[in-house]
């Protein structure tokens, strides 16, 4: 009998990164929230947890750079990635019609992402912390004037009725999550790794001399990466200086090998977040 894996999201039941670590574990998971990304590493470092899911992109906002500085500093490692499409609806309790409400509430970043809809209604909007907290508030509140915006998951676990599916402006709204595990070594080691994939997540410094950037990604040459993400971050204690986030797809963990070797040969000093299977599933 399979066993529920235990895992670390941030935010609430119901929010999109429980969808998202149902999209990758199945619906049966058993979630523990987590108030910010760091408590989620912080689990997964412990053992608390078997993985964790957090985001690190979107395709509208960016990236969110604070979540590299947590995979640099926590021991932790990437085993694998979900693209989630992100689509918002409106929900009510039960019974209550679209003509009864006055205010909706939400996150944020929801509110502004339905902006088209919500504004074509006269309704006062509520900022708050999550999704699916306000979800989960509304149902609790009983509330027959107030909607909230959210996913369709957190409708289900708190009973309440979509009123409007897919309220979203852009259609083409996706975040990406990583799924984390412990790294029991402390620092993810390329040599001696036995994990097969055909992508990565890395980061590296480049020495301070005219080049360095351009001998760093030429590294790649001729061995047919296929460099997916480049981000640059400054570095905390080093004032004006950069490091760079790099996500590359290649046909085997042997060809990275040889690419952080010629990388390291030019004086760029190179840390692997974690080698995993690209996501097969996101098509726009």
């Amino acid at each position: 009998m399979r066993t529920m894996k235990k895992v670390a999201i941030q935010g609430y039941a119901g929010s999109f990164h429980h969808i998202a670590a149902q999209q990758y574990e199945g619906a049966k998971v058993d979630i523990l929230p987590c108030d910010t990304f760091r408590a989620v590493a912080r689990a997964v470092e412990s053992g608390e947890v078997d993985y964790g899911v957090m985001a690190i992109e979107n395709s509208i906002a960016g990236s969110i750079l604070p979540n590299y500085n947590i995979l640099q500093r926590c021991n932790v490692h990437i085993v694998g990635e979900i693209y989630l499409q992100i689509r918002q609806n409106l929900m009510v309790n039960r019974g209550v019609k679209l003509e009864d409400i006055r205010e909706v509430e939400s996150h944020q970043m929801a509110l502004l992402q339905c902006a088209d809809f919500l504004d074509a209604h006269p309704w006062r909007l509520v900022e708050s912390a999550d999704t699916a907290l306000s979800a989960a508030q509304l149902q609790q509140s009983g509330s027959r004037t107030t909607a909230a915006v959210a996913g369709e998951l957190a409708a289900e676990l708190f009973d309440l009725d979509i009123i409007a599916a897919d309220i979203h402006t852009n259609r083409n709204n996706y975040t990406r999550f990583l799924i984390l595990e412990r790294c029991d070594r402390g620092v993810f080691d390329i040599e001696t790794v036995r994990t097969e994939g055909n992508k990565a997540s890395l980061y590296f410094k480049i020495p301070d001399t005219s080049g360095s950037l351009y001998d760093a990604l030429g590294a790649m040459e001729g061995l047919g990466i296929n460099m997916t993400k480049l981000q640059s971050s400054p570095i905390a204690d080093e004032p004006f200086h950069y490091m760079f986030h790099v996500d590359m797809e290649f046909s085997s963990v042997e060809t990275l090998r040889r690419v952080t070797k010629r990388m390291r040969d030019k004086g760029v000093e190179v840390h692997i977040y974690g080698v995993y299977n690209k996501n097969t599933d996101f098509e726009l």
